[in-house]
């Protein structure tokens, strides 16, 4: 046993009784703590900005230099490492593209769990593979740390009006309800969905069931464009009847039927196809372990690999209806 879990261990009981004491006085003092946050891309540095808008002061490090100085103008904090943010504030969000990014930041020589202080918060909103989340949650324990997994959805137009919903993991029912008064500052809906790894099981669900309906929701618009339908007459009839979906009301994947959505910046920004593929390989992975069919899930995963090796890897996963539209282009070419 390392000297630091065995001194968490031989002052368990007055520990347990500041953390306890810490808890009940928590809200008032997360109401303008300084946060740490680390990732600031499409969606990071929305909640970031949120975080500030909030009232809270913010100390952030991103990979890219350009969306550090962006936050730096609006007021934000800046350091050259995760382990530096860890070391200016007990209470952390990450937000970053994939479990080895997250490994990184916690683990690596630089990483946060290399310089935590003890009883800080540790929140991770990144889309990860649950046995991720639950192995940082052990190595920040034996650091005197909580993590918990609170992956989101919503998109960047919901990140940016604080909008998310939160899917946390949390062990303990009070690291949850600390958790939620960071959350509610960047979202509008915060579940607990059980212990640690249960928040990126309820992601992984839910991204799989949106990258299937929007792959549906891109061939129906192409099916009744090509039938000669206006596309928002189509996608009018579409959300007022039993094919409506996030993906056809919120989010369509034509241009110009939903002002605000990356279709209509020629699928710039939000979500990456890229990023697409790799939940749904999450899905996958989860499914073949626990011997679940998922041939939908399955074959929208394929889909959406096909379009990161045709060039639509950094566009935005609505891209879909746009590669449709070019296969039928390359086939008339043919």
């Amino acid at each position: 046993m390392s000297a630091l879990v065995k001194g968490c261990t031989n002052h368990g009981v007055l520990f347990g009784f500041l953390c306890r004491r810490r808890h009940l006085a928590f809200p008032r003092y997360m109401s303008n703590a300084t946060v740490g946050f680390v990732g600031l891309g499409n969606m990071g540095s929305h909640m970031a900005r949120n975080l500030l808008k909030k009232g809270h002061p913010v100390v952030a490090y991103d990979a890219v230099p350009q969306n550090v100085l962006a936050l730096k103008a609006d007021g934000a904090s800046v350091v050259g490492s995760p382990k530096e943010v860890a070391s200016q504030t007990s209470i952390l969000v990450t937000m970053l593209p994939a479990s080895s990014h997250v490994l990184d930041v916690y683990t690596g020589s630089s990483g946060i769990l290399r310089s935590v202080q003890k009883g800080s918060l540790l929140i991770d909103s990144s889309t990860i593979d649950p046995s991720v989340a639950q192995q940082i949650a052990q190595e920040s324990k034996a650091s005197c740390a909580t993590f918990v997994d609170a992956p989101v959805s919503g998109g960047v137009n919901a990140a940016r009006d604080s909008l998310l919903t939160f899917m946390v993991g949390a062990e303990k029912e009070e690291d949850f309800v600390r958790v939620k008064e960071i959350l509610n500052k960047m979202g509008k809906n915060v579940v607990h969905c059980g212990p640690v790894g249960t928040g990126q099981a309820a992601k992984i669900c839910n991204n799989m069931l949106l990258g299937i309906s929007m792959i549906g929701t891109a061939e129906a618009m192409n099916l009744g464009i090509k039938l000669g339908l206006d596309p928002k007459l189509l996608a009018k009839i579409l959300n007022m009847s039993s094919g409506r979906c996030w993906s056809s009301e919120v989010y369509n994947p034509v241009p110009g039927v939903v002002e605000g959505v990356p279709s209509g910046n020629n699928y710039k920004g939000g979500f990456g196809s890229a990023l697409m593929a790799k939940d749904l390989g999450l899905a996958q992975n989860a499914a073949t372990l626990i011997k679940a069919p998922t041939p939908l899930g399955s074959l929208s995963h394929q889909i959406y690999r096909i379009m990161v090796n045709s060039g639509y890897a950094e566009k935005d996963f609505s891209s879909a209806f746009k590669f449709l539209q070019d296969q039928a282009a390359e086939k008339k070419e043919c």
